[in-house]
Formats: C-alpha cells, sequence, structure tokens
C-alpha cells in the first residue's frame, strides 16, 4: 500500500520493573535522540496490556506504568513530538485484535518462539506441554500485530528476540488484505546493532535477572553506594589497569565525553586508585542524571501530570485510530444495514459512510448545527446562534482546519461528550476532502 506520509516508526514499551542504567544508555538515550529526526512520526506506548500476559499483580502494574512512564518523560521525550499514549488507553487495539485473530492461523502461532520455549521448558521438566501457558501468551503475536497495524507504522525497531513477532505481524497483515483489500502496510523491521550493553555490578551484562543492576533514578547516596560496590581487581594504587574487560570503565564510557574517555584510560595506564576510578564515574553519571532525576521526582510526586500527558497522546492516537477501524469494520461487514450489499468480499469496492455536519433552526428563533458519525449518532453539538451565516462559517471553518479550531469556537459550542471522537470525526472529513 503506497502512502505519501511520513515514515511511522512505532516502538512499544511494556511496563514491568524499574529501569536502569543499562536501559537508559543502550535503549532510551537513543531511542529519544532518534525522536528529533526530519519526516519521521514517533508512535511510542506503555504496551500494559501485554504485561497482564505474566504479571497478575494490578498494583505493581499500576506502580510499574507511572515508573515508565515518568522515566521517559524525565529523560526527555517530548509528548509534542511523539505521539506517546498506553495502550489501553485506545480501545480500538482490542478490536482490531479481535479482526487480525480471525484471519491468523492457529500454526502460525504454534510456531511463536516464546510459546514453543514455554512447551520445551514443560517437556524438560515432564508436565503437561501446556502447563500454565494462557493465551494471553499465545496470542500474544497478534496483538502485538494489532499495535503495529493500528497506525499502519512502516518501522518497528525491536531486538533480535523480536524479529520473528514482526514477520508475524506481517503475515497476519497480508492475509487481512488479501481477503478484504489492501488497507495495512507491511512493517519493516529495524534491528539495531549498535545498541550499547553496559556491564552491571559484577561485571555481567546490567539485568534485573542478574540483580547487579544501577536503578536510573537511584537516590545520589544509593547510587554511590552502588558504584563502590563494582567490582573490581586487586592491582594496587599505581599499578597500570586494564581497560578491556572493565566494568568500571565500560560505564565511564557510556557517560562520559570523548575527551573525558581519553583521560581515563591514560589514568588506567598511569595506575589509578580504584576508588578514585570510581568517585570520578559518579560525579559523571550525575552530572547527566540529576537534572532528569528532579524532573523524575517531580513525576512521580505528581502522578496527575503524567496521566494528563497520557490522555493527550491517548486523543491524538484515536483521532488516527477512530476512522481507520471504522473503515476496518465496512471492510469486514460490520456495517449498517441501510448501505447496499453487493455479496461476497464487496467490502472492498464499498465506499465508507463519512460523518455529517447537519444546519438547521429551532423554536427559539436560534440557529444549530450539529456534527453526527455515520451512523448518527451525536458527536457535537453548537449553542444557539444569531443568524445561519454565523453557523455556516462555524462548520466551515471545522471542516478546513478540523480539531485545530475547537478551541477557537469553544463559546459556539456545548461541552463534547468524548473529544476523541470528535476529533477522529473531523480528521476523517479532512482526509476524504482532500
Amino acid at each position: 500500500m503506497t502512502t505519501s506520509r511520513p515514515i511511522r516508526f512505532l516502538t512499544g514499551i511494556t511496563p514491568s520493573g524499574t529501569p536502569h542504567l543499562g536501559n537508559y544508555a543502550g535503549m532510551m538515550r537513543p531511542a529519544i535522540a532518534a525522536t528529533h529526526t526530519a519526516g519521521v512520526e514517533n508512535f511510542y506506548f506503555l504496551a500494559d496490556y501485554h504485561a497482564l500476559i505474566k504479571t497478575q499483580d494490578p498494583a505493581r502494574i499500576h506502580r510499574c506504568t507511572l515508573e515508565i512512564a515518568a522515566s521517559w518523560l524525565a529523560c526527555g521525550l517530548d509528548p509534542d513530538k511523539v505521539t506517546f499514549y498506553r495502550q489501553s488507553d485506545i480501545p480500538e487495539i482490542a478490536e482490531l485484535n479481535w479482526f487480525l485473530t480471525c484471519v491468523t492461523g492457529k500454526g502460525l502461532l504454534n510456531r511463536a518462539h516464546a510459546y514453543k520455549a514455554a512447551q520445551d521448558k514443560n517437556q524438560e521438566a515432564g508436565r503437561d506441554l501446556d502447563d500454565g501457558v494462557n493465551a494471553g501468551l499465545f496470542m500474544y503475536p497478534v496483538l502485538m500485530a494489532a499495535d503495529i497495524l493500528i497506525f499502519n507504522a512502516h518501522k518497528v525497531p525491536v531486538g533480535r528476540d523480536q524479529v520473528q513477532h514482526l514477520e508475524m505481524a506481517r503475515d497476519i497483515a497480508s492475509s487481512f488484505n488479501h481477503l478484504y483489500g489492501e488497507h495495512f502496510t507491511l512493517p519493516e523491521v529495524v534491528i539495531e546493532e549498535q545498541v550499547a550493553t553496559l556491564a552491571g555490578l559484577d561485571g555481567r551484562k546490567m539485568s534485573k535477572s542478574y540483580d547487579n543492576t544501577i536503578p536510573l533514578f537511584a537516590a545520589p547516596a544509593q547510587l554511590k553506594k552502588l558504584i563502590a560496590s563494582i567490582v573490581t581487581d586487586s592491582r594496587a594504587p599505581g599499578e597500570p589497569k586494564e581497560v578491556e574487560g572493565s566494568a568500571l570503565f565500560q560505564l565511564y564510557q557510556a557517560f562520559a565525553t570523548p575527551e573525558e574517555v581519553a583521560a581515563m584510560r591514560q589514568a588506567y595506564a598511569d595506575g589509578i586508585a580504584w576508588g578514585e576510578a570510581k568517585e570520578r564515574l559518579l560525579a559523571c553519571i550525575d552530572r547527566e542524571i540529576a537534572p532528569m532525576r528532579a524532573r523524575y521526582d517531580d513525576f512521580m510526586a505528581h502522578p496527575e501530570k503524567v496521566e494528563a500527558i497520557l490522555q493527550a497522546g491517548a486523543h491524538k492516537a484515536r483521532a488516527l485510530a477512530v476512522p481507520f477501524v471504522q473503515r476496518l469494520r465496512g471492510a469486514v461487514g460490520l456495517r449498517s444495514l441501510a448501505e447496499q450489499s453487493t455479496g461476497a468480499h464487496s467490502a472492498k469496492a464499498v465506499k465508507t459512510a463519512l460523518p455529517g455536519f447537519k444546519q438547521y433552526r429551532e423554536a427559539d428563533g436560534k440557529f444549530y448545527f450539529k456534527l453526527v458519525d455515520a451512523q448518527g449518532r451525536l458527536l457535537l453539538q453548537s449553542r444557539g446562534l444569531d443568524a445561519p451565516r454565523q453557523a455556516g462559517q462555524c462548520i466551515a471553518r471545522l471542516q478546513q482546519e478540523g480539531a485545530s479550531a475547537l478551541a477557537a469556537l469553544a463559546a459556539q459550542l456545548q461541552p463534547l461528550e468524548d473529544e476523541a471522537l470528535v476529533h477522529a470525526a473531523l480528521a476523517q472529513l479532512q482526509a476524504a476532502a482532500q
């Protein structure tokens, strides 16, 4: 499916656990830097539906969602430059998930690595192959496909362990397109070969599974204590030290300037004491993290700020998702019975009904207008206006400017019941006019 719109990148972030320095240097920092690339639309979402597959602790889900959202915002993710939303705030994803489920072969899902790994583990333990395997784990690739296809993302940065899921998303999209017409862009995987992997406190890869992490926003005293515990060799002050294989040096390299790295390399050769090297590392990390830590602490103390940002992101996301899923509903045959049907698979040729404005006069002598969706449901209602021309001017402005005109026309409008649906309807009208 060809398109002239900007390239869309989509990244999902599962809210599980507290971010650490390895997450920041390896994924968060480069991902946020990439949001400044011209000609690219970026979608970042908190994959809280996915978190439910492995975690049935409501308090943990809630807490991790706040921590992850606050971390990304504190690290510089700009909600004005990206669409940043919570997966569960976009009900259209769940509806699309069902549409895709109905065109996905079970055999395809049987081959998913995560499902096969769970079965292999059960087989080794002598248990039933599906012991402890919930349907969420089995259906995970379909939900991931819905996450991607709802916005027709072109590129999806993932680790190598997720490549198969991207290939499955392409297969699922192709199956739907074959049955109902060309609706989905086939997403392409983006593997970042140069992603940094930081060493943890014990020299192994920094990972929660090894319990060797340094929390990204650890308090200053805790950060100092953790850095002091980094494992080093027994070389005394004055003895030359090797940078190769040094977890301390690798951490320093991830946060220092090239000039500072060169100076530390020389200091190693000159026999710097481990205590002094750790003090330099602490100062280097804290220089970058301290301003972000202050923002993070503020977000954690005021979760309503995070919620407002996520809700604004959901409005942006639904302005795209609502009309698209409405189009897909028509494609699969879930449309008004008043529409003429021309036989099997006729959805390919059916034109999607559009929202519309209606202008009228009431018994009070005032002139009104309203916006209704394709099924006639009221989305937007005006207040009484003195002249029909006023109503016509308001309608024209909304048709031309879309949702951006709502604030300017607030005095002429009654409060919106569902702002996201209004935004989506106006976007649909603008798209149809082009």
